[in-house]
């Protein structure tokens, strides 16, 4: 197999040898400023509304309270997550025409998804295939390349359900159009279909809306920059080693 992936560790193997995906890359490689405000935020939303719970909390002791509240952001960070894959995986059923069942929870994401997909008549033509480059070393899996025919449009696209969309996403997804391939089984290398462009579907409880992504060229040109930062982050905590120590006396 010369492309492998495991969902439980989201990690690749290209020719048997770790592979970084295209948003490890991403994450390592591009400052996010705001990560430690929505941080912060997350941790004193929980204090000022759920005073109960931090009673319980400051009952238990300091180190255990402060150990419980710096785990905020992430226990927020997974759920977010975890609604994300489930309207991913319902989002690839309803664009192939199949019946989904809904949880109570997605019933509003994936009915607005629905009438989007139907609003600009959207014909899969890809889905959930996985994609490598040797040349620039990453892998990844796209969502969709689909035929937007209102646009007249070959478009690779990304499904967001987070809280607004980014110009990161761009980077991701040029970086999925100009991979070399995709598989199927992680044996065959298939060449990707040319597309007219790249796009992200934000999908949330109010609605989808399509937000084009401008110049998948340029687009991909900073991606390999932020690539190669991010590839260089192991080697620049190596430049600082052990401390020096002052000559011997007697070397003196």
């Amino acid at each position: 197999m010369t492309l492998k992936f495991s969902p439980s560790g989201h990690r690749y193997w290209l020719d048997g040898k770790p592979v970084p995906g295209v948003t490890t890359l991403i994450g390592k490689g591009l400052p996010k400023p705001a990560l430690p405000y929505w941080a912060a935020k997350c941790v004193a939303e929980y204090v000022a509304d759920q005073p109960d719970a931090v009673d319980q909390l400051r009952m238990m002791g300091r180190a255990p309270m402060v150990a419980a509240l710096k785990e905020v952001p992430w226990q927020a960070r997974d759920e977010a997550a975890i609604r994300g894959t489930d309207v991913h995986a319902l989002a690839e059923r309803l664009v192939h025409g199949l019946e989904v069942e809904v949880p109570e929870h997605l019933l509003n994401h994936v009915e607005g998804y629905a009438r989007f997909l139907d609003r600009w008549q959207v014909e899969p033509v890809l889905t959930e295939h996985a994609v490598a480059s040797r040349k620039w070393w990453y892998a990844g899996t796209f969502d969709l390349i689909a035929d937007v025919c209102a646009l007249g449009k070959r478009l690779l696209v990304d499904l967001k359900t987070s809280k607004g969309v980014y110009g990161e996403t761009a980077l991701q997804t040029a970086a999925y159009a100009s991979a070399e391939f995709y598989t199927t089984d992680g044996s065959d290398e298939l060449a990707l279909p040319e597309v007219d462009g790249i796009a992200v579907v934000h999908v949330t409880a109010e609605g989808s809306a399509l937000y084009d992504l401008g110049d998948a060229a340029d687009a991909f040109r900073i991606f390999t920059h932020v690539s190669w930062v991010a590839q260089q982050t192991d080697r620049i905590k190596q430049f600082v080693t052990a401390p020096l120590t002052p000559p011997s006396e007697d070397a003196a």
